[in-house]
C-alpha cells in the first residue's frame, strides 16, 4: 500500500513553498484525527464524517443558510405537496408517512445502482439490538418502511415532529456488499463491517469520490468516483493525512506537504490566530462561529461527580472568561448550556456559573469534601478527591485548557490527573463505551435546533446491553428532562416550542449534565488559490459540498 502511494508520487518531500498550488490535480489535507472506523452509522466522530460527506451523501441536511435540503432525495416530504401525510399509528397515536424518491442516478462505485433495497437494509441494520448503530433512536422511530419502486419509498414515522421532512442521519449502507457479513452475525458486524475491512472496495461509495487505498492511522487516499450523478469534482485525486500533533501539522503546511488544514479537526484557536499573524500572505484562515459545544463530560457512575455540587463546584472554580480571553482572543464564548447563542432557540435567562471560587469551596465542604493534609480534599472515609481527566492527544488547545483546570482546582484542593489518548482510541472506545473513570473533555456538533435527546435521554446510555449505542455517555438520567426532550419535537407551534426549549436549557444549567466550556470558532486554514470551501457552522462538514471546490488564480 505505501509503495503505491510512492508510485503516485503523493509522497514526495519536495517543498512548494508556502500556499503553493499542486500540479498534479492532488489536494492534500491535513487535519488531527483518523476515524476509528469508517462505516457511516457506528460511532460519532468528525473525522469520519469529514471522509464520508466526500463518499456519499445523507438523504438530507442542512444548508449553509441551515435550512433543510435534499442531498440523496429528490425533494423534501412536504404536507401541502402530499408527500408527507398525518396518519394515526397502531396505538393510537398521531403519526406521519414520508416519502422519499432516491436520485435517480445514484449508483454505487462498482455500477450498482442505489435503490431502495438499500435502504431497506439500512433500516434492518438500524433497528436491531445487536447492530452497535450509535443512533438507534433515528431507527426506532421508524415504525414501518414501505417501499414503491427502486428509488421511491415511504417512511411510516412514530410520532410528527416539527422536522418531519429531514433525515440526516440516515446513511445509506450497500446491501449487494454489508449484508452477508450483517446477516452472518448482526452481534459481530460492527467489527467485520466491509467499510473498514476492505475500505477500498468502490462499491461502498456513490459520492464524488471513493477510497482506493489507506495507510490506518496515517493517510487516506480518494479519487474521483466515476459513477457520481452530481458535478464533476475538480482534483482528481484528494490525500488525507493524519497528523495527530498540531505544532507537526503547521509544520507541514508550511513546508508545502500538505496544501489546506481542515477546521474542526485541525489547528487550534490560538495556534491559526498566532499562523495567521505570521504567515497570513501566503494562506487564507478562516473562522467560522457555530454549533460546536466544546464541554467536559462527567462519568455520573464515579461517586464524586454523581453529587451534583461537586459538578457545580468544578464549574464555578473554572475561571473560563480569562481561559477565554488569553487563549483564544476572546473568540470563544463561554457556554452556559448545549444551545448556542447563534440558535434561534437560545435561552439568555439560564443559571451562568461565573468563576466563584468561595462558593466553590463551599459547595465541596457540604458534600462532604473537607481539605486534609497538603491541602488535598477527602471525605469521610479519607479517600481523596481525585479525578482523571481525559481528551484527544496532541491537541494543543485542548492540552493548554487542561493545564489551566488542572491548576485552578488544584487550588480547591482537588487532584486532577490528565490522561490523553489518540482521538481514534479516545471516541473509539474510551467515550463510546463509557470507559473514561471520571472526566472526559471533547466537543459536541450539532445542526440547527437539534433535540438533544441522543445525549441526554435516559435510555440512551450507551451500555453493552444495547451494543454501545447511544450517545449519553455521561449516564445522565433525568425523568423531567426526558419529558421535555419528547414534548418539545412534538410541538409544531413555533412559540410554544420556543418555551419547552428554554425549559431544556434551565434544567441542563441547574442539572449539569456536563460541564459547559466554549462555543468553538474553529479555523479553516487554506491556501489562497483553492476556492469554494465555505464552513457551515453546523454539523455539516465543508466536504459535502467538495465538487464545488477547485483551484483559483490565488
Amino acid at each position: 500500500m505505501r509503495s503505491l502511494l510512492l508510485t503516485l508520487g503523493l509522497l514526495a518531500s519536495l517543498s512548494l513553498g508556502a500556499g503553493a498550488a499542486r500540479a498534479e490535480g492532488t489536494l492534500t489535507i491535513g487535519m488531527t484525527q483518523y476515524p476509528a472506523t469508517l462505516n457511516p452509522n457506528i460511532e460519532s466522530m468528525l473525522a469520519k464524517t469529514y471522509v464520508l460527506a466526500m463518499t456519499q451523501r445523507p438523504l438530507t441536511h442542512f444548508d449553509h443558510d441551515w435550512q433543510p435540503v435534499c442531498m440523496l432525495c429528490v425533494e423534501l416530504p412536504d404536507l401541502e405537496a402530499g408527500t408527507a401525510v398525518l396518519e394515526t399509528t397502531s396505538e393510537g397515536k398521531p403519526g406521519i408517512a414520508v416519502t422519499y424518491a432516491l436520485q435517480p442516478e445514484a449508483t454505487w462505485g462498482d455500477g450498482t445502482p442505489v435503490t431502495t433495497e438499500d435502504v431497506r437494509f439500512t433500516y434492518e441494520v438500524g433497528r436491531h439490538p445487536q447492530s452497535g448503530v450509535s443512533n438507534f433512536e433515528a431507527y426506532r422511530r421508524i415504525l414501518s418502511l414501505e417501499v414503491h419502486d427502486e428509488k421511491r419509498f415511504t417512511f411510516h414515522l412514530d410520532r410528527v415532529t416539527y422536522s418531519y421532512m429531514s433525515a440526516a442521519d440516515f446513511r445509506l449502507l450497500p446491501a449487494h456488499i454489508e449484508r452477508p457479513i450483517f446477516e452472518a452475525d448482526p452481534a459481530q458486524y460492527r467489527f467485520r463491517t466491509a467499510f473498514d475491512s476492505d475500505p477500498a472496495n468502490p462499491g461502498l461509495a456513490f459520492g464524488p469520490y471513493r477510497i482506493v487505498s489507506l495507510t490506518p492511522g496515517a493517510e487516506i487516499l480518494l479519487e474521483r468516483n466515476p459513477t457520481w450523478w452530481g458535478k464533476e469534482p475538480f482534483f482528481d485525486r484528494i490525500l488525507l493525512k493524519t497528523i495527530e500533533n498540531t505544532a507537526s501539522l503547521e509544520a507541514n503546511l508550511l513546508s508545502g506537504s500538505i496544501d489546506m488544514i481542515a477546521g474542526g479537526i485541525g489547528l487550534s484557536l490560538d495556534q491559526a490566530i498566532a499562523f495567521e499573524e505570521r504567515h497570513g500572505e501566503g494562506f487564507r484562515v478562516i473562522y467560522k462561529p457555530g454549533l460546536v459545544y466544546e464541554h467536559i463530560a462527567p462519568n455520573l457512575d464515579n461517586p464524586a461527580l454523581a453529587d451534583l455540587r461537586v459538578r457545580q463546584a468544578l464549574l464555578l472554580g473554572a475561571d473560563r472568561q480569562t481561559i477565554d480571553a488569553q487563549l483564544f482572543h476572546g473568540k470563544q464564548p463561554v457556554a452556559d448550556s448545549s444551545v448556542s447563542p447563534l440558535d434561534w432557540i437560545h435561552e439568555e435567562s439560564v443559571r451562568r456559573y461565573a468563576y466563584d471560587p468561595e462558593e466553590a469551596a463551599r459547595l465541596l465542604e457540604e458534600a462532604g469534601w473537607t481539605r486534609g493534609a497538603g491541602g488535598l480534599r477527602r471525605n469521610a472515609a479519607g479517600e481523596p478527591l481525585r479525578l482523571s481527566l481525559m481528551s484527544t492527544a496532541g491537541n494543543r488547545s485542548r492540552e493548554l485548557v487542561q493545564q489551566v483546570l488542572q491548576a485552578q482546582w488544584k487550588a480547591l484542593g482537588i487532584d486532577i490527573a490528565i490522561k490523553n489518548e489518540p482521538a481514534r482510541v479516545f471516541f473509539g472506545q474510551t467515550v463510546s463505551q463509557r470507559r473514561f473513570p471520571a472526566l472526559a473533555m471533547f466537543a459536541w456538533l450539532s445542526s440547527p435546533e437539534n433535540v438533544p435527546r441522543t445525549t441526554l435521554h435516559c435510555d440512551q446510555i450507551p451500555s453493552a446491553g444495547n451494543s454501545w449505542g447511544g450517545q449519553n455517555v455521561m449516564g445522565y438520567c433525568n425523568p423531567e428532562m426526558d419529558r421535555l426532550l419528547d414534548a418539545v419535537e412534538l410541538e409544531l407551534d413555533r412559540d410554544r416550542r420556543r418555551a419547552l426549549w428554554a425549559e431544556i436549557q434551565q434544567l441542563y444549567a441547574e442539572t449539569l449534565p456536563a460541564l459547559p466550556l466554549f462555543w468553538r470558532a474553529d479555523p479553516f486554514v487554506l491556501p489562497t488559490w483553492l476556492e469554494g470551501v465555505r464552513p457551515t457552522g453546523h454539523q455539516g462538514t465543508t466536504t459535502l459540498w467538495v465538487e464545488e471546490w477547485r483551484r483559483g488564480d490565488g
